[in-house]
């Protein structure tokens, strides 16, 4: 668990028994009124009459609280209403008569609007996690380390209350070399998810084979093309539809990277040395998935130096193409340029709360972050490990 997760829970803790209790104090509101109103109105002038303000104690704890402690200070404020009209005097007059049918109405409406909320919010409870499930099984977290290489991600939907969209990442291990992919689906929010499944399903099913990088690669498109046109309604367009994807090839003992492109924005490395952020822009870039069937594409991979230490910066272009107010585009290599001697972890939360901070709160597009470290060949880790 990282820091920042370690933080966050351990703050959760703190704050719940402070909820729970201002939660409760918050009834202490309505019980003072059920017993202060009639107590006042025994002391008032007959021509004024506070007991039908019970209303008030009723409606105030079917805010914060479900049918039956609403229908508990309902009948309560029942009670204290008839103990009112006792000692006025006044309990057979039409006037308090209306008074306690309009409250006990008022209190069935207000006990069964409690309980239509109550429902709705376990709907919604039982929907969240259901998207949660769908969230880790269609998009698994990153490992935190594979090999000689450290991760850190961070990933937000376009869509609120939504943990997955139209971008995407992976990473997979094989004998003496790590893969990483990191995508983008034509689209956002809940309507990509298909292709996002389809996308991954595909680099899950053959990252694991000891084949080049291009043949990966060839063997994504076939699937993915096929597996667009498979699920393609009748309404839709298949050739509309493509992802844009940057595949790498790490190797555990060489200081260099393999990268395929797929019509993706180039990752920035960040030299360990001078800290300077370099776009690696592959010379012959292949067009998205999915449109294979149409371009008949070939795919090239380019070599970049990857050292220890240096780290490498995969996006999206829901970070590269937001905008400010003024509609200027965010200026990812500067910034990242200033974070370049920060650890993945840190160096991820800086630049994704710049990035909100850049567009004013709320993010407009799918948004995903990688940060790769070489920390050192296996046999260096292992020395280490042993001293």
């Amino acid at each position: 668990m990282s820091p920042a997760s370690i933080t966050t829970s351990v703050a959760e803790t703190l704050r719940s028994p402070l909820r729970a209790a201002s939660h409760w104090l918050w009834l202490a509101g309505p019980l003072l009124l059920i017993v202060a109103i009639p107590v006042a109105d025994a002391f008032l002038p007959p021509d004024i009459h506070l007991a039908h303000l019970l209303v008030v104690a009723v409606a105030v704890t079917a805010v914060a609280f479900g049918p039956r402690l609403t229908a508990l200070v309902g009948t309560l404020a029942v009670i204290a209403l008839v103990a009112a009209g006792t000692v006025r005097h006044t309990l057979t007059t039409e006037s308090v008569v209306v008074e306690i049918a309009a409250l006990v109405a008022v209190c069935a409406f207000l006990v069964f609007f409690t309980y239509l909320r109550g429902r709705r919010d376990r709907e919604l409870v039982h929907v969240r996690s259901v998207s949660d499930a769908t969230q880790r099984v269609v998009l698994r977290p990153l490992p935190e380390r594979a090999g000689p290489i450290s991760f850190a991600s961070e990933y937000h939907s376009a869509e609120a209350d939504t943990g997955i969209g139209g971008d995407l990442y992976a990473a997979a291990r094989i004998p003496g070399s790590t893969r990483v992919l990191i995508g983008d689906v034509r689209g956002k929010g809940l309507a990509s998810i298909s292709d996002t499944a389809i996308v991954l399903g595909a680099f899950r099913a053959a990252a694991h084979r000891p084949v080049p990088l291009p043949e990966l690669v060839a063997y994504m498109e076939d699937a993915v093309g096929w597996g667009m046109a498979e699920f393609s309604g009748l309404e839709d367009d298949a050739a509309e539809r493509f992802v844009t994807a940057a595949v790498l090839d790490i190797p555990d003992d060489e200081p260099v990277v393999h990268v395929v492109s797929c019509g993706h924005p180039p990752p920035l490395l960040l030299h360990h040395v001078n800290g300077a952020a370099t776009a690696l822009s592959v010379p012959e870039p292949s067009p998205p998935l999915g449109l294979g069937v149409a371009v008949d594409p070939t795919y090239a991979a380019a070599t970049f130096p990857f050292e220890h230490g240096d780290r490498l910066l995969l996006y999206t272009d829901g970070v590269s193409e937001a905008r400010d107010e003024q509609g200027v585009f965010y200026p990812l290599a500067e910034r990242v340029a200033a974070w370049a001697d920060q650890p993945p972890v840190p160096l991820v939360e800086s630049l994704t709360a710049d990035l909100r901070a850049y567009v004013g709160g709320r993010l407009q597009d799918d948004m995903a972050v990688i940060v790769i470290q070489r920390d050192g060949t296996p046999s260096e880790q292992s020395s280490s490990e042993a001293a």
